[in-house]
């Protein structure tokens, strides 16, 4: 199980919890959340995200991780500020003490 703040992610059961209460996701969207808990605070770019989650390279402009981290902020909403964007780069999931 992975935790940040009041998320809990149980990888074994593939459930995600925010406050106890279930948030149904994607199979991607709970493979991004996991990825971004295990590397928590460090910069994320578009392309590792693609590479490690979706399993591809490409280098092109896809909006595949935008709407992504979209998905999750609208479905927990405590990402909406803990999942910063680095402008034309990627992205960053930052403690709950940075908040």
């Amino acid at each position: 199980s992975l935790v940040f703040g009041s998320v809990g992610l149980d990888v074994e059961s593939h459930q995600v919890t925010l406050e106890g209460r279930e948030i149904r996701l994607t199979a991607k969207e709970f493979l991004l959340l996991k990825y971004f808990i295990e590397h928590q605070g460090r910069v994320l770019s578009r392309d590792i995200l693609l590479s490690d989650v979706w399993g591809y390279a490409y280098t092109g402009g896809t909006r595949t991780v935008d709407v992504h981290v979209r998905h999750l902020r609208d479905k927990i909403p405590v990402l909406s500020r803990a999942l910063v964007t680095v402008q034309q780069f990627g992205y960053k999931l930052v403690g709950q003490e940075s908040v």
